[in-house]
This record gives structure tokens, C-alpha cells and sequence, in this order.
């Protein structure tokens, strides 16, 4: 079973055809810059560029970066208000000319590390935890997705959410060594283990392969391990969440 899978990111739009028995990518993944305005129009034709690309046809699933309920964008998060209220799925579907089947970006990332990498057969409560250009959450109970959960949005101090002071991407724009970061992402763990711990915390995204140089400085009451599947996350679990919109009578674990 192939399908198309989509992640847009707040630097790129993402896109690979993923065999979602194996979770497996079938091509190379196609990045088009994400629109600097944002706006629903601008990345839908980016959605269409890229679905045009691989000559689709056929159920697309997208990972969107933002609060999404029956496929309503319900947050603008770092988008354009032009999207709040919108139907993102009827948005794509008109541009694109297919159906699509739209999530919200961290869930569609944690639900490829849950049905493929390391979260796979994995019991009672477990967050994911995708650091990059913000910092992304997923969260199951015994492997069941609890979706939208977006724990990025706590506020801290000064700063409208916690993500913008301890994301990947704030490491990089203020020049931070992985021991000066990991004071500031061991202050959200605090705050993530003291709302609701859990059994398990999983840390995806491109970090996740620099586990090595900066796991000797995070500090946390809860076992974390790295995910394996990193950047290809979001494209592989918005492809399984197209699949499992077509077949919902399919249980997550064992795709």
C-alpha cells in the first residue's frame, strides 16, 4: 500500500510516497521552501506542487503545524490568522484535485515513531517529543493517540510559549552550545513530567540524531530514549494517517 505523505514545516514543505505496511519511504523525499506569508492559498499550491510532482493520485495525507479538529485548523501557531476556522482538508482537496486527510504535524510524527521505530509495542502512557523549528508533542495511552497535544504552547516567563525559548531552532538563532540548550529543555521537561508524567519520553526531529553530544546534559525523572526515524517522521506517520482514514477498522499497532 503506497501512499503520499506531507509535512509542512515552518522552513519546508516535505513530501514522499511511503509504503505504510513497513513504513518505509519508496522515493526520495521532495522539500519545496514553505511561502514566507503562510497563507492558505500559498501552501496549498505548495501541496499541489508537490503531489503534481510524484504524479499522485489517490488519499494524501498532510501533517499540519497547528491545532487541527475534523480537519479545521483551530490555532494559527506560527501561519498566517488567515487559516483559523478554515477546513484545511477541503482546502487541499480543491487545489489538488484528491482527497486528503490532514493531522497535526506532531501527532502525524509520533504516530510514525508508535507504529514503526521505537514506540512500537509499547504500553501505558507515552509522550513523543519532536524538537525543531518548535517543539512538537504526541502523546499515547497504551498506543492509542491522544491527539493535539500540544504541550510546545506552555507559557513561560516573558515568552508567549515555551517552545520559542527552548526549541531547536532557538538554539541555533542565539548561538547556544548543547549544554547552555539543555538547561532550557530541561526546564520544559520539569514542567512536561510535573503536568502529566509519563511512563516514557521519546525525543524525534533532527536533534535526535545529535543525541550523543547533548544526552549527558538532559536531566529528567522520566526514561527518554531517541527516535530512530527522525526528519522522516512526519512524512511517514501523515502517510499511515491517510491509510488509517481509508481503513479505520485498523488498529494502530501492526499497520
Amino acid at each position: 500500500m503506497i501512499r503520499l505523505g506531507i509535512d509542512i514545516g515552518g522552513s519546508g514543505i516535505k513530501g514522499a510516497l511511503v509504503d505504510v505496511r513497513t513504513g518505509q519511504l519508496t522515493t526520495e523525499r521532495y522539500r519545496i521552501p514553505t511561502p514566507v506569508e503562510r497563507t492558505p492559498d500559498s501552501m496549498a499550491e505548495v501541496v499541489n506542487q508537490i503531489a503534481e510532482h510524484f504524479q499522485y493520485k489517490g488519499l494524501i495525507g498532510v501533517g499540519f503545524p497547528s491545532i487541527v479538529k475534523h480537519g479545521v485548523c483551530m490555532s494559527p501557531g506560527n501561519l498566517s490568522p488567515l487559516w483559523v476556522g478554515l477546513n484545511i482538508e477541503k482546502l487541499f482537496e480543491s487545489y489538488t484535485g484528491q482527497p486528503c486527510a490532514v493531522i497535526n504535524d506532531a501527532d502525524a510524527a509520533a504516530c510514525a515513531i508508535m507504529d514503526y521505530g521505537v514506540g512500537k509495542g509499547k504500553k501505558g502512557f507515552i509522550i513523543t517529543i519532536t524538537v525543531g523549528t518548535g517543539l512538537g508533542s504526541g502523546a499515547f495511552l497504551d498506543g492509542k493517540l491522544i491527539p493535539n497535544f500540544e504541550l510546545g504552547q506552555i507559557p513561560y516567563k516573558k515568552h508567549k510559549k515555551i517552545e520559542s525559548w527552548a526549541s531547536s531552532a532557538a538554539r541555533e538563532n542565539e548561538g547556544l552550545s548543547y549544554k547552555e540548550w539543555a538547561k532550557r529543555f530541561n526546564k520544559f521537561l520539569h514542567f512536561v513530567t510535573l503536568i502529566s508524567p509519563p511512563d516514557l519520553i521519546i525525543l524525534g526531529g533532527g536533534i535526535s540524531k545529535e543525541w550523543d553530544e547533548f544526552s549527558p546534559f538532559i536531566k529528567c525523572n522520566v526514561p527518554i530514549v531517541p527516535a530512530v526515524l527522525q526528519n522522516q517522521a512526519g512524512i511517514i506517520g501523515a502517510a499511515a494517517a491517510a491509510y488509517l482514514r481509508e481503513f479505520p477498522e485498523l488498529i494502530r499497532e501492526g499497520i
